[in-house]
């Protein structure tokens, strides 16, 4: 427990940067697992209730839905209230999904789900609200760590908790396989409750909130013992607001469209692609949709690391032009192993990328981390539900096939060059203003 000492009297604040570093991500990780809680029985549900392939899409897509939706006003209740009781909301939300999938399974799989399309769909909400935590996540963490060490720690939650879904795809199978669908969404329940009370009994918002729970005067001077060098900008409205009138934050939104927004795109395109344009499994598909997805959310936390110490606005333009090298490979790639290169390289380039992005929020956003971390995660996240059927339009439209979906991605990459040139002409008096002790340039 830390102590500190204000001139009205003692006080004292409960948890640390660390500890919190690590519920947040634990928490994270759980709420973050439920982009796949549908994933591996869709091809199942589509056979026993007749789905057509918009209704199959719509069922693996609507757990995303929710995430993306609720990041926003959550991520701005960060600002008002702390971390802890959005946290806690959106993993009992999620637990509520899981708990009426496992009893839907109980009572009608698999001979009776006939009419319960939409029921499925209504506990898919649900079940996705804890992808939600996200947003809440960044913005406790944020608060914790002073501005020129946010870089780590922000990489390491957001790589480490990015990487529930491609770790649920796979293990999902297999336990359905082995134990049933009952057994398994019941085990799902108790990890996700378990997850929910360690969070509990440990988290502490940061030491701004404590302060004025205690009903004590929060300065920067007040909180500065404990690292905390931003102060929230005081409600989820005034957050959204504040967050909404900066241009920085729009900026921020395109970048991560592309970025998260085109990582749960491709995890959910690459099978497709795989299976159609190199004839491999559908396990293989997989297998290799699942290295993507591990690559792109464990190299975040290299990528925060390495966003403390390198000039930021060339990492923009790296990252952008090695996410499009690897789409040019994916789109003229004659060989499998050719491909999968090009598929590594976009993995490197969105996962370093979305690291960078929210290095940036509370340097360009420093007054309503939560709120910019709302639009930018909830915005950003549409990517997903865009991209994917922009990429089949040009899949059925040119010669090229499934190949050459993938020069989406050479108009995202720049529209994104242009949206960086913005941010450094237009901020860079503010940058200058902003270096860390170290000298690195934001």
């Amino acid at each position: 427990m830390d102590r500190g000492t204000h001139a009205s009297g003692a006080f004292r604040v409960r948890g640390n940067a660390g500890r919190t570093l690590l519920l947040a991500t634990l928490a994270f990780f759980g709420g973050f697992a439920g982009v796949s809680v549908f994933g591996p029985l869709v091809p199942r549900f589509t056979q026993l209730m007749h789905l057509d392939p918009v209704q199959a899409g719509l069922l693996a897509a609507i757990a995303n839905l929710t995430g993306s939706l609720l990041r926003i006003p959550f991520g701005a209740w960060a600002d008002a209230a702390g971390g802890k009781r959005p946290f806690l909301v959106l993993l009992g939300l999620s637990w509520l999904g899981i708990a009426g999938i496992t009893a839907v399974m109980g009572l009608a799989y698999p001979a009776h789900l006939d009419g319960l399309y939409p029921v499925l769909l209504l506990l898919g909400l649900f079940a996705g609200a804890g992808i939600a935590t996200f947003s809440v996540g960044i913005a406790q963490v944020s608060y914790w760590y002073p501005r020129e060490r946010q870089g780590g720690p922000l990489g390491t939650y957001a790589g480490l908790g990015n990487a529930a879904p491609g770790l649920f795809a796979g293990v999902l199978p297999v336990m359905l396989l082995a134990w049933g669908a009952v057994p398994t969404y019941a085990a799902w329940m108790a990890f996700l409750a378990a997850i929910a009370a360690v969070y509990a009994a440990g988290a502490h918002d940061a030491p701004s909130f404590q302060l004025r729970a205690q009903g004590r005067p929060v300065t920067a001077q007040a909180v500065a013992a404990w690292g905390q060098d931003l102060l929230p900008a005081g409600s989820a409205r005034d957050g959204l607001a504040t967050a909404a009138h900066n241009p920085a934050t729009w900026v921020l939104v395109v970048l991560y469209f592309t970025s998260f927004g085109g990582f749960l795109a491709l995890t959910a395109w690459l099978p497709t692609f795989w299976h159609a344009g190199y004839h491999v499994s559908l396990a293989a598909g997989g297998m290799l949709t699942l290295l993507f997805s591990l690559l792109t959310s464990l190299v975040r936390v290299p990528g925060g690391l390495m966003a403390d110490r390198f000039s930021i606005r060339y990492a923009l333009v790296v990252n952008l032009l090695v996410i499009a090298a690897g789409a040019t490979l994916l789109a003229t790639a004659s060989t499998l192993p050719a491909a999968v290169a090009g598929e590594v390289l976009m993995a490197l380039g969105m996962g370093l990328q979305n690291a960078v992005i929210f290095k940036l929020v509370p340097r360009y956003v420093p007054s309503a981390v939560g709120g910019a971390s709302g639009w930018i995660g909830g915005l950003g996240a549409f990517g997903g539900f865009v991209i994917p059927p922009v990429m089949g339009l040009v899949a059925q439209a040119g010669p090229g096939g499934y190949a050459h979906s993938f020069a989406v991605f050479w108009i995202l990459a720049a529209i994104d060059l242009a949206a960086v040139a913005w941010l450094t002409r237009t901020h860079a008096a503010a940058g200058r203003a902003a270096r860390d002790p170290a000298g690195v340039p934001t």
